[in-house]
């Protein structure tokens, strides 16, 4: 069975650094216009308290530091926080001397790792990012030369990383492979803080265009074929992947140049999620592609409590994109996450919700948790900071206490 974004989010339905929202289409003040797309409404900017004291308190060196700049955006010498962190220092060290974390790009760590044995390349940097470290700090600077060679989508086999086999490999198969891993390694890129450089901006372009394309064909309204009794994608639909969504919402520059079809992008993400598991045809085999995002991931409030994380993450995502205020289903389920702070501003989860203190989801490993997750506290921090960065993204005052 393919496992999307999120498995709970997806039953429910029948879930770094800024990437400044304000620079997204339809993020200027509510009603404005942008040349060729319809008129954008945004949802009203109310003010957001931020429990900052109590975060430097209860989280942990990563969650400190990225309250203090990216949320409250203080001045001082902070930099020295994330390098205090002892889990982003064990990552760090596990990296090889080609740059690398072993023969795996998108790898996670097994449930019972108690260290970041399985990890993969693309996850590990872009959990390094998420810790706070500098896109110019020695590991992630090292792993880059390896990131910008998969954009080029290399044929030799060795760059197939887990993908690859021991015997022949499929034309089918392989080509998937390098999309994939050309994305992902395009969204970590992004993440760091390349969007000026050619070679990224060629791949999101690129990227942009062929999931645009598909979006306005006729098979981008009915992509399903008939295969046996299965409902599956055609081999020619390209819907957006996860790894896409990260790159753009890290290229705020890029989206603002692009506007109409960006404003494409947010009429497919606010359509209902398909019953149908994301699994197409490619060549004469039947794939799961759970990295595919065929609509909106997170429809309502028990989506959201299903899973936290995931939902978080979707949020984030749409903030980054400049689409979170422009959808009234997902402004109201952020609001729902801000009521259940309490006077303090630390958001408490409800009674029946729970936040897991690990994940094995391979979309939401590299941001959660930042922190061991071992304690309420800690789980309530990792929650709390995310609504602020969610705030603050999506262009709400911030308030920090």
């Amino acid at each position: 069975m393919a496992v999307p974004l999120s498995p709970t989010l997806a039953s429910a339905s029948s879930g770094a650094h800024l990437g400044a929202a304000d620079h997204a289409p339809g993020s200027g003040t509510s009603g404005g216009t942008v040349s060729g797309t319809p008129r954008v409404v945004l949802m009203p900017a109310t003010p957001v308290t931020f429990a900052l004291r109590w975060l430097l308190d209860h989280g942990g060196p990563a969650v400190q530091y990225r309250s203090l700049v990216e949320v409250a955006r203080l001045s001082g010498r902070f930099d020295v926080l994330p390098y205090s962190h002892h889990p982003a220092l064990l990552l760090a060290l596990q990296q090889g001397t080609d740059g690398s974390w072993g023969h795996s790009m998108l790898g996670i760590p097994t449930a019972r790792s108690a260290v970041f044995e399985g990890v993969g390349t693309i996850n590990a940097v872009r959990r390094l990012l998420e810790y706070g470290w500098d896109p110019e700090s020695p590991p992630i600077v090292h792993a880059r030369r390896l990131l910008f060679r998969l954009l080029a989508e290399d044929d030799d086999p060795a760059f197939l990383f887990e993908f690859g086999g021991k015997g022949k490999a499929d034309e089918f198969m392989s080509r998937r492979a390098r999309g994939i891993l050309r994305e992902a390694a395009a969204a970590a890129l992004a993440q760091a803080g390349y969007e000026n450089d050619p070679r990224l901006r060629g791949c999101a372009r690129r990227s942009l265009e062929r999931v645009v394309g598909y979006l306005r064909s006729p098979l981008g309204q009915k992509p399903w074929v008939r295969v046996g009794n299965k409902q599956v994608l055609a081999a020619d639909a390209h819907p957006p992947s996860i790894y896409t969504l990260l790159l753009l919402a890290h290229m705020p520059v890029f989206r603002s140049e692009h506007s109409d079809l960006i404003e494409r992008l947010f009429q497919h993400l606010s359509q209902p999620l398909p019953r149908q598991e994301p699994v197409q045809l490619c060549g004469e085999q039947l794939v799961p592609q759970p990295h595919l995002v065929l609509g909106d991931m997170l429809p309502n409030r028990n989506a959201a409590d299903a899973d936290v994380p995931s939902a978080l993450f979707w949020l984030e995502l749409m903030a980054r994109l400049g689409y979170l205020r422009r959808s009234e289903s997902w402004n109201k389920l952020f609001d729902r996450f801000l009521d259940a702070r309490d006077r303090d501003g630390v958001w408490r989860p409800h009674r029946g919700v729970t936040v897991p203190s690990r994940t094995t989801n391979p979309f939401l490993w590299p941001s959660f948790p930042l922190g061991d997750g071992s304690s309420e506290d800690e789980r309530s921090a990792e929650v709390t900071f995310r609504l602020g960065l969610i705030a603050r993204l999506s262009g709400r005052p911030v308030e920090a206490i």
